[in-house]
């Protein structure tokens, strides 16, 4: 099929079947489209929706973000997952109002270079805000054209990759640019799904490969399925006498990368021989609760907490600004890691119990 036959058949179906009144289509600023497609990355739009209403509402525009603490970005990131795009978010607004004079940059060069944007991401960004020619190579963009032109092989790798790249710029219109990149994503996300895809409802279904061939299930390609690696560690929750418990910042890299989170520890070491060692402070007593499970794309964590109560706060010897002591009954501007969210309630359960006439 040629390229305008098409891009003018998409066009065409999202007009009437396409979204119109998602947050970021009735904000189309670079810095309100820049926000959302970070936000889209790997989550799903009904998710993303009130996380990005109330992320716009604190931030509303790039000077605000920039200015604002990342602990406060990550609290407004906390539940989206995948932190490190909310830590790149503010580095680059950051990045921005140093080289930019905090305007949003207008070449696909400038914005590639920004933390935490890629190729997919910044022609998205122009396209939908400027309507700049850019195309697209999102997930649901990847599912149509490998079904449309039968393409096999895992779309993460970099041959099956290149090729989707030609055929998403073959079919990227030079006009209306942004008003097609919106259409493909929205046949990707309503009709051509991963699963039980609306084939006879699909615009391009008389022209597509896999359509013809009933291979509609089979195409793309999975990615080789291979047993996950199974983690095991201990969460210490450490609680003072005046109901305060002990967090520590998370590295910048890895999971919950920037967050605030319980210490970790090996599996099976003495709970208050660690403690004293590793962070000076004495237990009075401990005990375990349930085993938390949180699985990642690379490995299944498996997670025992640990209640342990000390007398007195020690002096502190971790590393300033790295380590604080958090009252779980007061809300604080902070980010925290998933083991904590989860944990929260019981926390404060046992507190409530524990420490009744604490603030």
């Amino acid at each position: 099929m040629r390229r305008s036959l098409l891009s003018k058949r998409l066009i065409i179906w999202a007009k009437q079947h396409g979204r119109h009144h998602l947050p970021w289509q009735v904000d189309t600023t670079p810095y309100g489209i820049w926000v959302s497609e970070i936000m889209l990355q790997q989550t799903q739009v009904i998710t993303v929706i009130p996380y990005y209403q109330r992320f716009m509402a604190r931030f509303p525009n790039l000077k605000i973000l920039a200015n604002a603490a990342e602990d406060e970005v990550l609290q407004h990131w906390q539940g989206l997952g995948y932190y490190a795009r909310g830590r790149n978010l503010h580095r680059a607004a950051c990045q921005i109002e140093r080289q930019h004079r905090g305007c949003f940059p207008t070449t696909i060069e400038a914005v590639v270079a920004l933390p935490g944007i890629g190729r997919s991401t910044a022609a998205a960004i122009l396209s939908f805000s400027s309507n700049q020619s850019h195309a697209i190579l999102d997930g649901n963009v990847k599912r149509v054209l490998a079904r449309f032109h039968g393409v096999e092989g895992w779309t993460g790798q970099s041959a099956i990759l290149k090729k989707l790249w030609a055929l998403a710029e073959q079919h990227t219109p030079t006009k209306q640019t942004g008003a097609y990149n919106q259409a493909i994503m929205d046949l990707g996300s309503i009709l051509c799904t991963r699963s039980k895809p609306s084939c006879t409802q699909c615009p391009l279904h008389s022209d597509c490969s896999a359509h013809r061939q009933g291979r509609e299930s089979e195409l793309p390609t999975p990615r080789p399925r291979k047993k996950l690696p199974l983690k095991r560690r201990q969460t210490l929750i450490i609680v003072s006498d005046n109901g305060e418990c002990y967090l520590e910042k998370r590295p910048p890299t890895g999971i919950w990368g920037g967050l605030w989170s319980f210490p970790e520890l090996p599996e099976t070491p003495d709970i208050s021989l660690w403690c004293r060692e590793k962070l000076g402070y004495e237990v009075n007593n401990h005990k375990t609760w349930p085993t938390l499970i949180h699985t990642f794309s690379h490995y299944r964590l498996e997670l025992t907490p640990i209640y342990a109560e000390i007398t007195e706060h020690a002096s502190m010897i971790r590393e300033a600004g790295r380590a604080i002591w958090y009252n779980p009954r007061q809300s604080e501007a902070l980010g925290l890691a998933a083991p904590v969210i989860k944990l929260l309630p019981r926390l404060q359960s046992t507190l409530e119990r524990d420490h009744p006439n604490e603030p």
